[in-house]
């Protein structure tokens, strides 16, 4: 039995990719498509996501529009975005529904930058997780391998951890600056 890098980069891959996706809905202050990814639309007798009940564009820097498929969902589209908890205020006509994205105080800016600090702490806390579980696994492998290869494989396992760690790091310091520009 051996160290499976392959797995542990596999699943840290998984906390800076979800680390990605909750940086995608903190809003900074300019209009991105992906702003609207994580909204829910409740429409047929289920959820499902606003990109499956229609198309998003951005026509100008503060400002999205969504053209919903069905005019019956307009209304269940805009309470979507309204109740994200994104801070917009949709406003629907017809089939258009236009987002305004409101300038960000500095205050909320400063928010949403701890918010994004806490991400990452989280991200990083799942990475020592996974790191933990490889040093663990190393533990177990007492009989079958020397103390030598044990070490060199604990110090591997810390390797990949910091890589990843330095990944997080660059991430958040990233949306720190999309976050402050104004």
């Amino acid at each position: 039995m051996t160290l499976d890098k392959a797995d542990l980069k596999r699943r840290m891959d998984g906390a800076a990719e979800q680390l990605r996706q909750e940086f995608i809905g903190l809003r900074t202050g300019r209009a991105s498509t992906n702003m609207l990814e994580t909204v829910m639309v409740e429409a047929y007798g289920s959820h499902m996501p606003l990109s499956q009940c229609g198309s998003v564009s951005v026509p100008e820097p503060r400002m999205l529009t969504v053209t919903v498929w069905d005019s019956g969902l307009t209304k269940a589209v805009e309470k979507a975005i309204r109740d994200s908890g994104l801070g917009l205020n949709p406003q629907g006509e017809g089939t258009v529904i236009r987002v305004p994205i409101p300038q960000l105080t500095e205050e909320r800016r400063k928010e949403l930058q701890k918010v994004a600090g806490k991400y990452a702490e989280a991200a990083r806390v799942s990475i020592r997780n996974i790191r933990r579980d490889g040093m663990d696994n190393i533990k177990k492998l007492t009989g079958d391998v020397s103390k030598d290869a044990q070490e060199d494989m604990n110090k591997e396992v810390q390797k990949i951890t910091d890589e990843y760690i330095t990944k997080i790091d660059k991430l958040l310091s990233e949306k720190e600056k999309d976050i402050m520009v104004v």
